[in-house]
C-alpha cells in the first residue's frame, strides 16, 4: 500500500501537529453555532452535562461547547497544542486519546469529535467512548468540509490538493459511519449539516493552509504553494482584500444503545 493511502492513525497523529499549534490555534475555522446547539439538543440543563470532546486540538470547539454550559474536558494528546489554547473558565484540559481517553467509566453525557475522528482507530475509539458513555449518552462526529459549490473555495481546494503531502478526501466520511454501524452499540446516526464560512486576508489564508498537517512548510513546494495560493487570492479577493472560504459543516449525531432497552 502506498503510503499516501496509509490509514490516518499510522501516520503519527499524535506528533504531527506539533508544529503548527500556532496556526492552528489563530486559523483554523470554528462551527456554525447551529451545529454546537444540535450537539445539546433536547438536553433540559446544559449546566448538568458533562462533555468529553475528544482530539480537541487547541480547544476550538471545546470552547464553543463550553459556551452554553456544560464542564468540558478537552482531550488533546499533543503537549504542544494543549499549551497554544486559549483558557476558558468551562474547559478543562486532559492528555488522553482517542482509544485511551483516560477518563472513568459512564463519566461522561456526551462525546464530541470535532475535526478528529479521522485520526483515530475507529473499533478502539468507539469502545472508548461506548465505555466513558453511560446508556443513552450521545456521540457527535462533527467535520468542517470544503464547500466545493462555491468557485473560489473549490480553486483553494485545488492548490491544496495539488500540494498535499498524503490523500485527502472531501467529505468522505463512509468509513466512520460504517464503524459505527460495525461496533453495534450505538443507534443509528443521524445526518445534519449546516452552512460556514471563514472570512481572511492573505496571510490568513497562508496561516488557516500550514495548520493542516499535509501542506509542507519548507522547501521548494513551499515556496511553490506560497507563490499560487498568492495568485489564487490576487484573483478571488474582495476590494478589502479578503476571501471567504466557504465550508458544509457536516455533523453526525448517535446515542449509546442501552441493552436492558434494546431487547424489549
Amino acid at each position: 500500500m502506498a503510503p499516501n493511502v496509509l490509514p490516518l492513525h499510522t501516520l503519527n497523529p499524535l506528533g504531527r501537529f506539533s508544529d503548527r499549534a500556532q496556526d492552528y490555534a489563530r486559523y483554523r475555522p470554528g462551527y456554525p453555532p447551529e451545529a454546537i446547539a444540535a450537539i445539546l439538543a433536547d438536553v433540559d440543563n446544559p449546566r448538568s452535562l458533562v462533555i468529553a470532546d475528544v482530539g480537541a486540538g487547541t480547544g476550538i470547539s471545546s470552547r464553543l461547547l463550553g459556551d452554553l454550559g456544560p464542564r468540558v474536558i478537552a482531550v488533546e494528546p499533543n503537549a504542544a497544542m494543549r499549551e497554544a489554547a486559549e483558557p476558558h473558565p468551562q474547559v478543562a484540559f486532559h492528555p488522553g486519546t482517542g482509544e485511551q481517553t483516560g477518563l472513568a467509566d459512564a463519566s461522561v453525557q456526551i462525546v464530541t469529535c470535532c475535526q478528529s475522528f479521522h485520526w483515530f482507530n475507529a473499533p478502539l475509539a468507539l469502545a472508548e467512548f461506548s465505555r466513558i458513555l453511560p446508556p443513552g449518552g450521545r456521540l457527535a462526529l462533527l467535520w468542517n468540509d470544503w464547500d466545493l459549490e462555491d468557485s473560489g473555495t473549490a480553486a483553494y481546494y485545488q492548490i491544496i490538493h495539488a500540494v498535499a503531502t498524503r490523500a485527502i478526501d472531501h467529505r468522505d466520511h463512509t468509513q466512520a459511519l460504517r464503524a459505527i454501524e460495525q461496533q453495534g452499540e450505538f443507534s443509528q446516526v443521524r445526518h445534519l449539516s449546516f452552512e460556514h464560512g471563514q472570512t481572511l486576508t492573505l496571510p490568513e489564508v497562508v496561516g488557516r493552509s500550514l495548520s493542516s498537517s499535509y501542506i509542507p512548510k519548507e522547501g521548494r513546494a513551499h515556496l511553490q504553494f506560497l507563490d499560487t495560493i498568492a495568485a489564487w487570492h490576487r484573483a478571488w479577493a474582495a476590494s478589502d482584500g479578503t476571501v471567504t472560504l466557504k465550508y458544509v459543516s457536516n455533523l453526525y449525531l448517535s446515542e449509546k444503545v442501552d441493552p436492558d432497552l434494546a431487547d424489549e
